[in-house]
């Protein structure tokens, strides 16, 4: 299986994000599954890279040619595919990917997941999309989604496939699942 991980350029200030991150690729590459991710040697995404190569998985990660032009990309990585832009990537990576995870993350995070979380919602996308709410990070915006739940604008059956989990172990059981 192809999972699309969207995570940080930046390694946060939270220890538990690099030690979670590594668990997380450890068992993408002993698993027998592949990384698909955004291609940067730097921050959390690094060390996914890393961890799941270090675990025998490959990983592929997808890279607009900006980011190669300043030489943020992993060179080490199993394949490096340069796109011409954001868009590009973005629709890249999701052609890509069987099942979608955020980890705690930034704003292209933010952005990646949400379009994901959309394509899933209108049953464009029949794929897991995994929040990793990893000590409550993604927890205002599942109270988000709750809202929208309560006040119409969305429903219980439009958020099916949109999952906020706590651990790995959750993340293995939603998986098995597919």
């Amino acid at each position: 299986m192809n999972i699309t991980v969207y995570l940080g350029a930046f390694e946060g200030n939270d220890p538990a994000l690099a030690d979670e991150v590594k668990k997380l690729g450890t068992w993408i590459g002993e698993s027998g599954h592949s990384l698909i991710y955004g291609g940067s040697k730097s921050g959390l995404m690094g060390v996914i890279a890393e961890s799941v190569l270090e675990a025998g998985g490959d990983v592929t990660g997808v890279e607009p040619q900006f980011f190669v032009d300043a030489e943020l990309q992993y060179d080490e990585i199993t394949k490096l595919i340069v796109t011409e832009n954001m868009e590009e990537r973005k629709t890249k990576m999701i052609e890509l990917g069987d099942a979608f995870i955020a980890f705690p993350g930034g704003t292209g995070t933010l952005e990646e997941i949400s379009e994901v979380m959309s394509k899933v919602s209108l049953k464009q996308l029949d794929a897991p999309c995994i929040l990793y709410n990893l000590n409550g990070y993604y927890n205002g915006l599942k109270e988000l989604l709750e809202h929208m739940i309560k006040m119409g604008l969305s429903s219980e059956e439009r958020q099916e496939g949109i999952y906020f989990v706590e651990n790995l172990e959750q993340i293995k059981e939603i998986l098995g699942r597919k």
